[in-house]
C-alpha cells in the first residue's frame, strides 16, 4: 500500500496536481470540500453499478436463466465499468490519506484487528 501511496503521491506532481497554497484555510477547505465531494460522486456511481447488476439479472431471470447463472452474467456485464469506478474511489481514497500523512496500509491492519477483538467480545 505504501508502494501504491508513494506511485499517486508522485503522479500527482508529475500531472501538476494539489497546487494549493497549503498555508491558506480556504485553500485547504476548499480542497478538501472538493474531494468530498468527488468521492461521494465515485462512491453513488458503484452504487448505479450494483443497480444496473440487479436489473440485469432480474431480466436474465425473467428470460428463464437460473438466480446463479443470472448473477454471474450480470456480475460480468458490470465487471469493467465498477472496476474503472473503484479505481476512481481508491485515487480520492489515497488523495486524502497522502493530504492527512496516513500510512494506508498500518491504518488498515490496525482497523482489521480491532475489528478482530470487537467480535470476539460478542
Amino acid at each position: 500500500m505504501e508502494k501504491l501511496q508513494n506511485y499517486y503521491r508522485s503522479f500527482e506532481k508529475e500531472m501538476g496536481y494539489n497546487r494549493f497554497d497549503e498555508n491558506s484555510f480556504q485553500a485547504n477547505q476548499t480542497f478538501l470540500l472538493f474531494i468530498h465531494m468527488l468521492l461521494t460522486t465515485e462512491v453513488a456511481e458503484v452504487a448505479e453499478e450494483f443497480r444496473s447488476m440487479f436489473d440485469l439479472s432480474e431480466k436474465y431471470l425473467s428470460e428463464g436463466y437460473s438466480d446463479v447463472e443470472a448473477m454471474e452474467m450480470a456480475k460480468e456485464s458490470i465487471r469493467e465499468d465498477l472496476g474503472k469506478e473503484l479505481a476512481d474511489c481508491l485515487a480520492y481514497i489515497l488523495k486524502l490519506a497522502n493530504y492527512f500523512e496516513y500510512d494506508l496500509e498500518t491504518e488498515l491492519y490496525s482497523k482489521l484487528e480491532e475489528i478482530k477483538r470487537t467480535r470476539k467480545k460478542y
